[in-house]
């Protein structure tokens, strides 16, 4: 069976694609950072730059760099010797966040992909999956289309 060559987008379409996909890989770590500062937050902790090294994996250097970037975004406050705690722009980011993650690893599972991987997929795709795919996700796992 001869396999088709996929067809090409008009130039305004794909480059409306590579658009949307370089302003998720903007706001991936933004997302991340603030996800996590919530995540720690919200087990009654303090949101501390060591901790946040510490789970995302980087130096604390890093860790200062961005987050001068998120309290110049208005994502986060800074007390001296208190941490990091978000503002309102923040929890709401955060929340939309987490809701997206939990919609991408639901529908993966829904799919039979075990536990773990659906999670770290999850971590990934959930900054870059629109707002009419996550829709067509909740739709299909509504209808129970997608039983394993």
């Amino acid at each position: 069976m001869k396999q088709q060559k996929p067809v090409l987008l008009d130039a305004e379409s794909q480059s409306e694609g590579f658009r949307h996909a370089r302003e998720a890989r903007r706001n991936v770590l933004i997302e991340d950072y603030v996800e996590l500062i919530d995540d720690l937050l919200a087990e009654g902790r303090e949101a501390r730059q060591v901790d946040i090294a510490d789970r995302l994996g980087v130096s604390q250097p890093t860790v200062a760099k961005m987050l001068t970037r998120l309290v110049a975004e208005g994502f986060v406050t800074r007390k001296p010797y208190r941490g990091i705690f978000l503002t309102e722009a923040g929890a709401t980011l955060a929340e939309s966040v987490r809701a997206r993650h939990q919609i991408v690893e639901e529908f993966l599972l829904a799919l039979g992909v075990d536990v773990c991987t659906a999670r770290m997929d999850a971590e990934g795709m959930e900054h870059f999956v629109s707002d009419e795919t996550l829709e067509a996700f909740r739709r299909a796992m509504k209808t129970g289309r997608l039983a394993p």
